[in-house]
């Protein structure tokens, strides 16, 4: 039986249709929302912007709360509450260490346009090889 799912979203629809579908799948397991800031570039994209900031843990949950916002009120109409978690750093990374107390991961095929798959790469393909429990993507 499933009881703990963690669903990865990054604001796109893909992931808010993961949450989605968790929620369908899934309605009376504990559901966590994890939000990665930042991308897969050699620099770090916008997490290292965010970690040398004055105030980096604010400005990282400062970054998710949009996303959190929308996971809530998607959340609010299958009357379900759910968990919250950010993290920076390299999205695929940053799943599949969470996944490890977690009976699935869902998340999206995809987050954006070529550029995001050209540079980022293809992260629910990672997860999908790496993850220590089973991985449902939805498209």
């Amino acid at each position: 039986m499933i009881e703990r799912v963690l669903v990865a979203m990054d604001g796109s629809d893909l992931s808010e249709r993961a949450l989605r579908y968790a929620l369908d799948g899934h309605p009376d397991a504990e559901i966590t929302v994890l939000h990665v800031v930042g991308g897969a570039s050699p620099m770090m994209g916008q997490a290292t912007g965010i970690a040398l900031s004055e105030g980096g843990d604010e400005g990282i949950q400062e970054a998710a709360e949009p996303v959190f916002e929308r996971a809530r009120g998607i959340a609010a109409e299958y009357d379900a509450a759910i968990e919250t978690v950010v993290e920076a750093g390299r999205p695929a990374r940053q799943i599949i260490d969470h996944a490890e107390g977690f009976d699935v991961v869902v998340l999206g095929t995809h987050s954006g346009g070529l550029a995001d798959r050209l540079f980022v790469g293809n992260v629910a393909k990672t997860v999908f090889q790496r993850s220590p429990v089973p991985v449902t993507v939805v498209r």
